[in-house]
């Protein structure tokens, strides 16, 4: 995990209509930081669906909610339309912003061992710090946790 207090590191990613974002055009703003596994599964669809009945909200406390996979854009367009998304989600297909924040992991499914996206938060402040950080979260209770965390 990133440390609580220290710079959240910048980085531009394209969001689901292909439009680069970087983390420093929320300045100003708290922004919820989340890193999940894959589009359209369980746990990822209930997390996302949490933030999204949230997100009104998340909006009135002055914040905004961006989610980070390995998925294509592509894929993210398909998330985005059929669950109706109100936010952003970036596509890292290199995994390179889900290492720089510390959300690449070992994992293992049924005895065997591989790399992937262990679902994380961050809340980072309008000024960029990181003010909050939690790993391996519960899909279903996390966008709860955040609001709260927002006051």
């Amino acid at each position: 995990m990133l440390e609580i207090g220290t710079k959240a590191p910048d980085f531009t990613l394209s969001d689901q209509d292909g439009k680069p974002h970087s983390l420093s055009d929320y300045r100003g703003k708290k922004v919820i930081l989340y890193f999940y596994p894959k589009d359209n599964t369980a746990g990822c669809t209930k997390q996302a669906c949490g933030f999204r009945d949230r997100y009104p909200q998340i909006r009135e406390k002055g914040a905004v909610v961006l989610g980070v996979s390995k998925d294509s854009v592509k894929s993210h367009k398909n998330f985005e339309e059929k669950q109706q998304l109100p936010f952003t989600i970036l596509s890292d297909e290199d995994a390179t912003v889900i290492q720089l924040y510390d959300a690449w992991k070992e994992k293992s499914m049924y005895g065997r061992k591989y790399m992937g996206t262990e679902r994380t938060t961050y809340l980072i402040s309008e000024e960029g710090v990181i003010l909050k950080a939690y790993g391996k979260v519960k899909a279903a209770d996390n966008p709860q946790q955040m609001l709260e965390d927002l006051g």
